[in-house]
């Protein structure tokens, strides 16, 4: 089975980290983000990985060679100039000719990526998008009026939203909704499926998720390291 990590980018917002080392290399524990990434999918049968690489391309390409340390079979492809999150994809267009996990390669989660993949199979759709349950707590109350009178008072409500978790299943049909060549970002992908009336599937993601964009998050996915990724057997 195979896999898309996608690795191109540019980490502005975790300078200082990035200025030397691309944001996939960043070490979490004893290990780069991006191989607990591939030892995580490996684990589930993805052997075929390949890494859509831009910026610091070379690091990645040292560092993993052809993926053989880590029990898969990896290819590198590099694009010339930024083509956004869901550009890059089309350069693998030929060899991607079964369904593939796409994933950032800026994200740890425990996901179970058979029970996603055999699910996304079992959709009409050539998408499906996993999602994320965030709840945000507010810290003020919210007043309901009418006119100038108060009906109502919600106390500091949660804010519940669902958000894209950076991890999908694609089917090799979805390519019909590429440009060539283009900067192409994966909301767009959605928005152009959705207005061509093609259905998009939802997988909801219940299993520990971190999106490493920050500072804070990184060092977030220090803390939780061990707890989540360095479990003995």
């Amino acid at each position: 089975m195979k896999a898309v990590i996608l690795a191109g980018g540019l980490g502005l917002r975790l300078k200082p980290f990035t200025q030397v080392i691309p944001k996939p290399l960043l070490p979490v524990g004893e290990k780069s983000m991006l191989q607990i990434q591939i030892e995580r999918l490996s684990k589930f049968g993805f052997k075929d990985i390949f890494l859509a690489t831009n910026y610091k391309s070379d690091y990645i390409e040292r560092f993993f060679g052809d993926g053989s340390e880590f029990g898969v079979n990896l290819k590198i492809s590099r694009e010339e100039t930024p083509l956004g999150t869901a550009g890059p994809l089309r350069l693998l267009k030929d060899q991607l000719d079964s369904p593939f996990i796409v994933m950032n390669g800026d994200i740890l989660s425990l996901i179970d990526f058979s029970s996603f993949y055999d699910f996304a199979l079992a959709q009409d759709s050539l998408l499906t998008l996993a999602i994320k349950k965030e709840i945000t707590p507010f810290d003020f109350g919210n007043i309901f009026f009418n006119g100038d009178q108060v009906t109502g008072i919600e106390e500091k409500p949660d804010i519940v939203m669902y958000i894209l978790a950076g991890i999908y299943v694609m089917k090799p049909e979805i390519f019909s909704f590429f440009p060539v060549d283009e900067f192409f970002g994966m909301d767009m992908l959605i928005k152009r499926m959705l207005d061509k009336g093609q259905q998009v599937s939802k997988y909801d993601l219940k299993d520990y998720w971190l999106d490493i964009g920050r500072a804070d998050d990184y060092y977030t996915a220090q803390r939780d390291y061990n707890s989540k990724f360095n479990i003995s057997p």
